[in-house]
């Protein structure tokens, strides 16, 4: 069964469709275009109708334009529209408007892919399940991820996001649905507002989406969760809290056990308990929320805490790798926390809480000390109080626990300034700077995190980490 046939897609668009053809993907990238997919030739540095032409030469079923590129055939499969993302945006609608799925918005200052990802894997294990790829959560990627669901979707997750205020609420209004979850609301972004109470508002914008009725999932914990309490009661839906503080799903206990997050909570009164395959306190209240999230979604809450057990964190996000630095002896290793894809102060508190909780190795590398060792960028957006907020970090107990900090980025140096001369690594403007010699200030038995805004590149760290790496050897003497 196709996903889009030329009919289909006219009638929910208003375009006109060129050919017969039908569709089994959606895709806005010619790198990585699979052969079948609609091509949405949308407008952002370069112009998508510039490579109509390559994607139907790599198999593209149709193209979504809003005339007939250069270079490509009258008769070429297309569906013409006048506006390319507006005919993306009706797409989709009509796919939402076309599936009995139960669709889950999530939104929040941290943790909101995080979260997206454990609502997947709980309801990948329960039904037909639908989600967000990436973070395609801004104004094309959800009715991206919207047009790319099939029909007979039970499940869907649907992250949204905001750099500014007014984006939130059309992106909710597209998605209708049935449940919003906001993870958290946090010092993100206040280069766009003028207070986080303000950025509390634009959040507490999903519950728009939501019919009278609908379920608001919402983290009690949270310092403004009034504000989305109180848009939760204005728009007369139900709501589920979940957190410390949260009379619904309560959060009792948190260990952190290796590489393991032992959760207890109580769920209406019954008592859970629960593991998710990763360490961090944070994770364990992203969990809690997909958990009420899931109940309220009439899944079976015994199995979807079962499936937390068996989930690790999206790339970029907080997953862990064991890294071999030698070929045959396998006990040389050092572990890396990736965690690079983006920061803010309250994620960045919450990675030094698991760096400074990260079990070291002693007596097997150079140093023998196995130290805990953090790569830190620029956190970005964050408004006048930018060099604050960075020179606040020295004063976290996470913090100070640990072995070795590098900064990266001009904020990053009101941190490094405030360190101890122990603490004291090394201060660039870049990450490329730190690459040459990097390997030498690394041991086996040490724990390594890399976290910073997604501009600041950490990935660089966190691929030349990897690249010190050996495949193990099989020294099985038989």
């Amino acid at each position: 069964m196709s996903l889009w046939t030329a009919a289909e897609a006219a009638a929910a668009t208003g375009g006109r469709a060129v050919g017969d053809w039908a569709c089994n993907g959606v895709s806005i990238d010619t790198r990585t275009i699979a052969a079948g997919d609609l091509f949405v030739a949308l407008k952002d540095v370069r112009d998508g109708h510039d490579f109509v032409a390559m994607a139907l030469e790599k198999g593209a079923g149709a193209a979504l334009v809003s005339r007939i590129p250069e270079g490509v055939a009258d008769d070429a499969p297309l569906l013409i529209v006048e506006d390319v993302l507006k005919g993306l945006e009706a797409l989709g609608a009509a796919a939402r408007a076309r599936t009995k799925a139960k669709v889950v918005a999530v939104t929040g200052s941290v943790g909101k892919t995080s979260t997206k990802e454990m609502l997947l894997a709980i309801f990948a294990d329960q039904g037909r399940a639908h989600a967000s790829v990436d973070s395609y959560n801004n104004h094309w990627g959800v009715p991206l991820t919207l047009a790319r669901m099939p029909v007979d979707t039970e499940f869907a997750v649907i992250e949204i996001g905001m750099n500014h205020p007014g984006e939130i609420s059309p992106l909710a209004i597209l998605t209708r649905p049935d449940a919003a979850m906001v993870t958290t609301v946090a010092a993100v972004h206040l280069a766009a507002f003028d207070d986080v109470a303000g950025i509390a508002v634009e959040k507490a914008a999903i519950f728009d989406g939501l019919q009278p009725g609908g379920v608001a999932v919402i983290n009690a914990d949270i310092d403004h969760a009034a504000i989305l309490m109180a848009k939760a009661v204005d728009r007369r839906l139900r709501d589920i809290e979940f957190g410390v503080n949260a009379y619904h799903f309560k959060l009792k206990d948190v260990q952190v056990q290796g590489d393991t997050t032992v959760v207890q909570a109580d769920a209406d009164g019954t008592p859970l308990l629960f593991k998710i395959g990763t360490p961090g306190r944070h994770f364990a209240m992203n969990a809690l929320g997909a958990l009420a999230i899931a109940q309220a979604m009439g899944a079976d809450l015994a199995l979807a805490a079962a499936s937390l057990g068996r989930w690790t964190p999206y790339k970029g996000r907080g997953v862990r790798e064991v890294i071999h630095l030698d070929t045959v002896d396998t006990h040389l290793t050092l572990n890396l926390i990736d965690d690079s894809y983006n920061a803010n102060p309250t994620s960045m508190a919450a990675a030094l809480e698991v760096l400074a909780a990260s079990e070291v190795t002693h007596d097997i590398g150079r140093v023998s000390k196995g130290r805990r060792i953090a790569y830190l960028g620029d956190m970005k957006e964050l408004g006048s109080d930018e060099i604050a907020l960075h020179a606040g970090l020295a004063h976290l107990k996470a913090t100070k626990q640990l072995d070795l900090i590098h900064c990266i980025g001009p904020l990053m140096r009101s941190l490094y300034d405030l360190l101890p001369a122990h603490q004291r690594g090394e201060w660039a403007a870049t990450s490329a700077e730190l690459l040459p010699g990097l390997s030498s200030h690394l041991d086996s038995g040490d724990v390594v995190l890399a976290k910073g805004s997604l501009s600041m590149k950490l990935g660089l760290i966190v691929d030349a980490i990897r690249k010190m790496g050996h495949p193990v050897t099989n020294v099985d003497a038989g």
